[in-house]
Protein backbone atom coordinates (compact mmCIF):
# COMPACT_ATOMS: atom_id res chain seq x y z
CA UNK A 1 0.00 0.00 0.00
CA UNK A 2 1.69 3.17 -1.14
CA UNK A 3 -0.53 5.77 0.51
CA UNK A 4 -1.88 6.21 4.03
CA UNK A 5 -5.48 5.08 4.18
CA UNK A 6 -8.03 5.75 6.92
CA UNK A 7 -11.44 4.49 7.97
CA UNK A 8 -14.52 6.50 8.90
CA UNK A 9 -17.46 4.77 10.53
CA UNK A 10 -20.82 6.55 10.54
CA UNK A 11 -23.19 5.32 13.27
CA UNK A 12 -26.16 7.16 11.71
CA UNK A 13 -25.55 5.63 8.28
CA UNK A 14 -24.32 2.22 9.53
CA UNK A 15 -21.52 2.52 6.98
CA UNK A 16 -17.74 2.19 7.02
CA UNK A 17 -15.76 4.26 4.51
CA UNK A 18 -12.25 3.31 3.40
CA UNK A 19 -10.53 6.56 2.44
CA UNK A 20 -7.30 7.40 0.65
CA UNK A 21 -4.70 9.90 1.98
CA UNK A 22 -6.74 12.85 0.66
CA UNK A 23 -9.95 11.64 2.34
CA UNK A 24 -11.54 10.44 -0.90
CA UNK A 25 -13.77 7.37 -0.37
CA UNK A 26 -12.26 4.33 -2.06
CA UNK A 27 -14.81 1.79 -0.85
CA UNK A 28 -17.94 1.80 1.28
CA UNK A 29 -19.20 -1.10 3.40
CA UNK A 30 -22.39 -1.60 5.41
CA UNK A 31 -21.78 -2.34 9.10
CA UNK A 32 -23.66 -3.05 12.29
CA UNK A 33 -22.77 -1.03 15.39
CA UNK A 34 -24.15 -1.44 18.91
CA UNK A 35 -27.82 -2.07 19.52
CA UNK A 36 -27.31 -0.03 22.73
CA UNK A 37 -26.13 3.13 20.96
CA UNK A 38 -22.88 5.00 21.43
CA UNK A 39 -20.78 5.33 24.53
CA UNK A 40 -17.30 4.70 25.76
CA UNK A 41 -17.76 3.22 29.25
CA UNK A 42 -16.61 -0.30 30.06
CA UNK A 43 -19.55 -2.68 30.44
CA UNK A 44 -21.90 -0.45 28.42
CA UNK A 45 -21.90 -2.66 25.31
CA UNK A 46 -22.04 0.60 23.34
CA UNK A 47 -19.92 1.52 20.33
CA UNK A 48 -17.24 4.06 21.31
CA UNK A 49 -16.87 7.32 19.44
CA UNK A 50 -13.76 9.26 18.47
CA UNK A 51 -10.32 8.69 17.02
CA UNK A 52 -8.92 5.15 17.10
CA UNK A 53 -6.32 3.17 15.23
CA UNK A 54 -6.01 -0.45 14.25
CA UNK A 55 -3.74 -1.83 16.97
CA UNK A 56 -3.67 -5.44 15.88
CA UNK A 57 -4.84 -7.56 12.95
CA UNK A 58 -5.89 -11.13 13.80
CA UNK A 59 -6.83 -13.86 11.35
CA UNK A 60 -4.36 -13.66 8.48
CA UNK A 61 -5.03 -16.65 6.23
CA UNK A 62 -7.97 -17.90 8.31
CA UNK A 63 -10.91 -19.50 6.53
CA UNK A 64 -14.05 -17.49 5.84
CA UNK A 65 -16.34 -18.07 8.85
CA UNK A 66 -13.45 -19.13 11.11
CA UNK A 67 -14.72 -18.60 14.67
CA UNK A 68 -12.51 -16.72 17.13
CA UNK A 69 -12.95 -17.07 20.89
CA UNK A 70 -10.64 -14.87 22.91
CA UNK A 71 -8.93 -14.04 19.59
CA UNK A 72 -7.98 -17.71 19.16
CA UNK A 73 -9.21 -19.57 16.02
CA UNK A 74 -11.52 -22.43 17.02
CA UNK A 75 -12.65 -23.82 13.64
CA UNK A 76 -15.10 -23.02 10.88
CA UNK A 77 -18.61 -22.12 12.07
CA UNK A 78 -20.52 -24.80 10.11
CA UNK A 79 -18.20 -27.55 11.38
CA UNK A 80 -18.40 -26.33 14.99
CA UNK A 81 -22.20 -26.20 14.80
CA UNK A 82 -22.36 -29.70 13.24
CA UNK A 83 -20.19 -31.01 16.10
CA UNK A 84 -22.48 -29.26 18.64
CA UNK A 85 -19.55 -27.29 20.03
CA UNK A 86 -20.54 -24.61 22.55
CA UNK A 87 -20.32 -21.16 20.97
CA UNK A 88 -20.48 -17.67 22.48
CA UNK A 89 -23.61 -15.56 22.10
CA UNK A 90 -21.77 -12.95 19.99
CA UNK A 91 -19.79 -14.98 17.46
CA UNK A 92 -16.71 -13.33 15.93
CA UNK A 93 -15.77 -14.70 12.51
CA UNK A 94 -13.22 -14.45 9.68
CA UNK A 95 -11.02 -11.49 10.74
CA UNK A 96 -10.44 -9.13 13.67
CA UNK A 97 -9.19 -5.56 13.49
CA UNK A 98 -8.59 -4.67 17.17
CA UNK A 99 -8.98 -0.96 17.87
CA UNK A 100 -7.02 1.24 20.27
CA UNK A 101 -8.42 4.61 21.34
CA UNK A 102 -6.25 7.66 20.72
CA UNK A 103 -8.01 10.18 22.98
CA UNK A 104 -7.10 10.01 26.71
CA UNK A 105 -10.20 10.14 28.90
CA UNK A 106 -12.52 9.67 25.92
CA UNK A 107 -11.57 6.25 24.51
CA UNK A 108 -8.14 5.64 26.04
CA UNK A 109 -7.32 4.83 29.67
CA UNK A 110 -9.44 4.20 32.73
CA UNK A 111 -12.92 2.78 32.25
CA UNK A 112 -13.29 4.18 28.71
CA UNK A 113 -10.39 2.31 27.07
CA UNK A 114 -11.52 0.85 23.73
CA UNK A 115 -8.57 -1.56 23.59
CA UNK A 116 -9.31 -2.94 27.07
CA UNK A 117 -12.99 -3.17 26.10
CA UNK A 118 -12.00 -5.43 23.16
CA UNK A 119 -13.60 -3.20 20.55
CA UNK A 120 -13.10 -4.80 17.13
CA UNK A 121 -14.11 -4.52 13.54
CA UNK A 122 -14.96 -8.16 12.80
CA UNK A 123 -16.97 -10.63 10.78
CA UNK A 124 -20.21 -12.09 12.10
CA UNK A 125 -22.54 -15.04 11.68
CA UNK A 126 -25.45 -12.56 11.81
CA UNK A 127 -24.90 -11.06 8.37
CA UNK A 128 -28.64 -10.42 7.98
CA UNK A 129 -28.40 -7.73 10.69
CA UNK A 130 -25.70 -5.76 8.84
CA UNK A 131 -26.95 -2.24 8.16
CA UNK A 132 -28.82 -1.99 11.47
CA UNK A 133 -27.53 -1.47 15.03
CA UNK A 134 -27.30 -5.01 16.43
CA UNK A 135 -23.83 -5.57 17.92
CA UNK A 136 -22.63 -5.63 21.53
CA UNK A 137 -20.30 -2.66 20.97
CA UNK A 138 -18.05 -3.77 18.13
CA UNK A 139 -18.38 -2.94 14.46
CA UNK A 140 -19.66 -6.02 12.64
CA UNK A 141 -19.17 -6.59 8.92
CA UNK A 142 -20.10 -9.24 6.38
CA UNK A 143 -17.38 -11.86 6.25
CA UNK A 144 -16.35 -11.21 2.64
CA UNK A 145 -16.21 -7.48 3.37
CA UNK A 146 -14.09 -7.77 6.52
CA UNK A 147 -11.63 -10.06 4.72
CA UNK A 148 -11.32 -7.51 1.90
CA UNK A 149 -10.91 -4.62 4.37
CA UNK A 150 -8.38 -6.57 6.45
CA UNK A 151 -6.22 -7.05 3.37
CA UNK A 152 -6.52 -3.35 2.42
CA UNK A 153 -5.44 -1.69 5.69
CA UNK A 154 -2.37 -1.72 7.89
CA UNK A 155 -1.81 -1.71 11.63
CA UNK A 156 -1.92 1.93 12.83
CA UNK A 157 -4.57 2.85 10.23
CA UNK A 158 -6.60 5.78 11.63
CA UNK A 159 -10.24 4.90 12.43
CA UNK A 160 -12.78 7.65 13.18
CA UNK A 161 -16.08 6.57 14.68
CA UNK A 162 -18.73 9.32 14.55
CA UNK A 163 -22.44 9.77 15.11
Amino acid sequence: MSEKQSLRISIAEQQLYLQDASGRVIKQYPVSTSQYGTGNREGSFMTPLGQHCIHQKIGTGAARNEVFVGRVPMGVLDELQAAHEPLPEDIITSRILWLRGLEPGINQGGDVDSFQRYIYIHGTNEEDSIGTPASHGCIRMRNEDVIELYDAVDVDCLVTIEE
